[in-house]
């Protein structure tokens, strides 16, 4: 008789999202996320860092301050990551499973990409002016999001 307690594919794209988001450098934000294709393949990963060849001890990982003395001039985030660690071709009707609601910025890439869905585990900026910027424009063009249902199961990796 075959297990009945597997993980759903929800739970393991949203799990490798949040795995993904583990490698970040940032000491304050952990976003990882994943596209996945129709038929359920892994397409890409990603998670918000610097850019190729930036080392991370030579930029700011402040929040606060001059634009140059923060993350925010120079860090990637991992939707915009994970649609540039893109290989293959289209990503069109791909979902992307995410830790955090996309930015703004990320949000044009995803709808440039011609990603469908978002799936998402924290919505913790909703407020900002960026994701309600975000959110309008993914309902104009058509791309569909919903909050990732959490299920409380715990996972343990042994590395």
């Amino acid at each position: 008789m075959k297990r009945n307690d597997y993980i759903s594919w929800d739970e393991y794209f949203m799990g490798i999202s949040k795995l993904s988001g583990m490698r970040s450098k940032d000491p304050n934000t952990q976003v990882g996320s994943c596209i996945v294709s129709p038929d359920h393949k892994i397409l890409s990963m990603g998670y918000n860092g610097l850019p190729m060849g930036c080392s991370d001890d030579d930029f700011p990982w402040d929040r606060e301050g001059d634009m140059l003395d923060t993350k925010y001039a120079f860090v990637t985030h991992s939707e915009l990551n994970a649609i540039l660690n893109y290989r293959g071709g289209s990503l069109e009707g791909a979902t992307i499973y995410v830790s955090l609601f996309p930015c703004n910025e990320c949000a044009k890439a995803i709808i440039q990409s011609g990603i469908k869905t978002i799936v998402y585990a924290s919505d913790k900026y909703k407020d900002s002016e960026t994701t309600k910027a975000s959110k309008r424009m993914l309902d104009a063009a058509g791309v569909k999001y919903h909050l990732y249902e959490h299920t409380g199961r715990k996972i343990e990796l042994e590395l």
